[in-house]
């Protein structure tokens, strides 16, 4: 049978465990009772029944206070107990009782002082887990209530643009976007992003809808960019309907238009209008109503949690109380827990009744009233795990050492690492398995990360904002891996079987290619196959990151790019790929030619820039929307890790250069003292001064200090690989080619190093913050003045 402690510890809301009930604390407490606790002899029989009497009306309070005499005669105690009674802040009400026990008796209990500290650690917990519910409660109420104005908002505008839609349009009143059903959405539930057409702008017939409008909204409190003394006017002069929809710029499209109307307002603003207006069109109303969902599935979710946290504290209360009994011998947890059950976080049913009321809600206005489909997105089930992926994983994994080792033995046997038939080898293997296995191990390192962050209760779901049911697992990652490099390792014998055979080199050089090409139709096949859901959102991030700064920089975007600026070898292998294929197949040179060729060397210089450039865009980014001084001091560091790059790359080419080499030692310095400052400081949050964990930071989550001082000597030894760049070492092409290799595979793994402590760091400050649910920004602006 599982300890209660450890269900608890499985089942607590980790960024919620110090609010929680110090159950250890109080077990720990509880056995100190038991080896302190020595028999007494008493001669009269009933005592000891009177003493446990003495003890189970002594503690039904929140506090309690022992009040003794030096008397030899029977004296009265009396015991305060403060009971916090009402429910919307009605004042506390204290009662006094008087309990009247022999002198001897109450003497008796005074000198039990582990029994009295320990109710009053209890008093403890329980104003702490009542307080902290009140302050959730009270926030999740207060949320609920601008959810339900936003909601009102968004009807309102709905249904008055659907007359007016219905009016202009007449016979396609019944099939339009704004058409008037009981839902918000109907076939439009999925709320897909992409963009529809705008609203007709109203013409003369149409003033009186424009005012109902703006009357049905400003009833609402909304904030209108306009008034009725300076709207803007149409090409016959006629009034625009404008308003306020705070819609984040998210895309391309938003970013540049949020650009462009700051502009508009610092430059071009004419002091006679108010500026430009954003006119309400299907899409932005589309996005408002996204945004609304995904607010009402955040609360329902919070509320789901502080439900759960209600119910764990009590059975935490039930569970120590019963605990003390069979150590004291006695029945007290029964009159305590009536006190406990009288409690906030239990008698309070305003969760329950809120969850019921965003139920409803939801149903009605997302999903159609259909209550099914409303509880999908409501309560998603995450996938049950299946032991066939663990099987598949040991297969694979046995699978891919046999073929090695046979690969191993027939290269060893035909030669093929000789001086006389190496170069072509290599030149052909290299580039694409290399890339291959430096993906592989990559995967297999995001796959310990996994493990580890799910091993140490770190929320990673709630962090990257994955979903539930479709995030992958660390089995996943690991089976990926192995499966990948199964394939790319038998790819590797059949090539070099084949080649032995006497095939020619440009039949079988092929192979490669075609695994390559398998790869990256996989990766894009619409078919729901091989994790469809992670691969669209994988090549959705990668989109992100791109294209930045135009998309808003989430969590998981800025993790991505990190985690390309240690791949740039694989990136350099793509190239090296590329060219050897179009070579062969596009021109008559050769590759030679190809690699010797201007835009070949020109395009080692963006592959090398280019991780540092887009995540140099996403602090940039970052900066413009959080007005953080941080996130420039972050991009810093990447413009100096960019320029270090180009002098490496350059001092490669210029081998006996004192200058480049002199230039390589000072960028690459620079940079790696600011890289590691990084690590340490900001990412880790270690070096803390103040700190009681010497140079650490004061929340740890591994309990052996150790590990963390070894973390950072790896840390810094795996930054500084880059002095092998500028050591000449005499060794042949596979050799070189090897050693280039496992230079590539130590920044892998010094990156999955890296990322368990960068979460840490981020999942301990969700921790200090009690940040459990996403913050979804809400698209209408109430105001209490006038625009």
């Amino acid at each position: 049978m599982v300890k209660f402690s450890k269900q608890l510890e499985a089942q607590l809301i980790p960024e919620w465990k110090d609010a929680f009930v110090n159950y250890w604390q109080l077990k720990k407490h509880v056995k100190k009772i038991k080896i302190s606790r020595k028999p007494k002899h008493v001669q009269d029989g009933n005592s000891a029944l009177d003493f446990g009497r003495s003890i189970f009306d002594s503690i039904r309070s929140f506090t309690i206070n022992f009040h003794h005499k030096a008397a030899d005669k029977p004296e009265v105690s009396q015991v305060k107990s403060i009971i916090k009674e009402g429910e919307d802040g009605s004042e506390q009400e204290e009662q006094e009782e008087m309990y009247e026990t022999e002198n001897e008796l109450a003497q008796l209990f005074s000198e039990e002082d582990g029994v009295r500290i320990f109710f009053e650690m209890l008093d403890e917990e329980l104003k702490k887990v009542n307080d902290f519910y009140k302050t959730k409660e009270s926030e999740f109420l207060e949320r609920g209530d601008i959810l339900n104005k936003q909601l009102q908002i968004l009807l309102d505008l709905k249904q008055v643009l659907s007359d007016r839609r219905r009016k202009i349009h007449g016979s396609r009143s019944g099939s339009g976007f704004f058409s008037r059903t009981n839902s918000l959405s109907g076939r439009n539930s999925d709320f897909s992003e992409t963009a529809s057409e705008y609203c007709d702008s109203p013409t003369g017939t149409e003033t009186s809808q424009t005012e109902e409008v703006i009357a049905a909204l400003e009833k609402n409190g909304i904030n209108f960019v306009n008034s009725a003394s300076t709207r803007a006017k149409t090409k016959k002069g006629k009034p625009k309907m404008a308003m306020r929809i705070d819609i984040p710029a998210t895309t391309p499209t938003r970013t540049i238009a949020a650009v462009t109307s700051m502009l508009w307002e610092d430059l071009v603003n004419n002091p006679k209008k108010d500026g430009p207006r954003e006119y309400i069109n299907k899409k932005k109303i589309q996005c408002a109503e996204k945004m609304i969902r995904s607010a009402f599935v955040e609360l329902y979710r919070g509320l789901g949690l502080l439900k759960t946290y209600s119910s764990l504290n009590m059975v935490a209360f039930v569970k120590i109380l019963k605990k003390f009994d069979k150590v004291a011998k006695q029945q007290a947890s029964a009159n305590y827990l009536k006190q406990v059950k009288r409690s906030h976080f239990i008698s309070s049913d305003k969760v329950v009744r809120l969850m019921d009321e965003v139920e409803s809600l939801f149903t009605q206005h997302f999903a159609n009233s259909d209550r099914k489909k409303a509880m999908k997105f409501l309560r998603p089930q995450q996938n049950k795990e299946s032991h066939m992926v663990t099987f598949f994983v040991g297969l694979f994994t046995g699978c891919f050492v046999t073929l090695f080792s046979v690969y191993a033995i027939l290269a060893h046997l035909s030669g093929m690492f000789s001086p006389r038939t190496e170069a072509g080898y290599v030149e052909t293997v290299y580039p694409i398995f290399s890339m291959f296995a430096l993906l592989s191990l990559h995967l297999f390192m995001y796959g310990c990360n996994l493990f580890l962050w799910k091993s140490t209760r770190i929320n990673y779901n709630f962090i990257f904002e994955f979903q539930p049911r479709t995030a992958l697992k660390y089995r996943d990652a690991f089976l990926i891996g192995t499966c990948l490099m199964t394939a790319v390792v038998g790819a590797l014998v059949i090539h070099l079987i084949l080649l032995s055979s006497g095939f020619s080199p440009s039949q079988v050089d092929a192979i490669p290619g075609i695994l390559l090409l398998i790869f990256l139709a996989l990766l894009i096949c619409p078919l729901n196959i091989f994790y469809r859901p992670t691969r669209f959102y994988f090549l959705k991030v990668i989109r992100n990151i791109v294209c930045s700064p135009f998309y808003k920089v989430l969590m998981v975007d800025f993790f991505m790019a990190d985690q390309l600026t240690s791949q740039i070898p694989l990136m350099r292998h793509l190239e090296s790929s590329a060219c050897y294929f179009l070579a062969g197949s596009l021109t008559t040179h050769g590759l030679p030619t190809c690699k010797s060729g201007r835009m070949y060397r020109e395009l080692a210089y963006v592959i090398s820039f280019a991780p540092y450039y887009w995540r140099a865009m996403q602090c940039a980014r970052r900066w413009f929307d959080e007005a953080d001084i941080n996130h420039l001091a972050n991009l810093g560091k990447y413009v100096s890790a960019m320029i270090a790059a180009g002098a490496r790359l350059t001092y490669a080419r210029q081998p006996d250069s004192q200058l480049w080499l002199a230039i390589v030692l000072v960028t690459s310095a620079i940079a790696t003292v600011y890289q590691l400052y990084w690590d340490f400081v900001k990412d880790w949050g270690f070096f803390n001064l103040k700190s009681k964990n010497t140079l650490l930071r004061d929340e740890l989550i591994l309990k052996n200090k150790s590990i963390y001082y070894v973390s950072i000597a790896l840390n810094l030894v795996l930054r500084v690989v880059w002095v092998e760049t500028v050591m000449h070492f005499n060794v042949r092409l596979i050799e070189s080619r090897l050693l280039d290799f496992c230079l590539a595979s130590l920044e892998v793994i010094r990156r999955g190093h890296w990322n368990f402590y960068r979460l840490e760091n981020e999942h301990l400050s969700n921790v200090g913050k009690f940040r459990a649910v996403k913050a979804v920004p809400l698209p209408f602006r109430e105001t209490d003045s006038d625009c």
